[in-house]
């Protein structure tokens, strides 16, 4: 499955590119800003992840 995210400022623009996505056959999924910014987040801590436990303490330093 292959996917697109397409984003503007206008409701209508996007609104007419999803009935037509819907008249081709294509499924339409709208996104919050919260949506994506937890995506975005999730990927990040994926990409991450490196599978080693941290001091809490020496974190909380570091982000400082």
């Amino acid at each position: 499955m292959e996917s697109v995210i397409i984003s503007g400022n206008s409701k209508k623009d996007i609104k007419l590119l999803a009935d037509i996505a819907q008249k081709m056959g294509l499924s339409v999924k709208y996104f919050t800003e919260d949506d994506i910014e937890d995506f975005v987040m999730a990927k990040a801590i994926a990409e991450d992840k490196t599978g080693e436990l941290i001091d809490t303490d020496e974190f909380l330093i570091s982000i400082k």
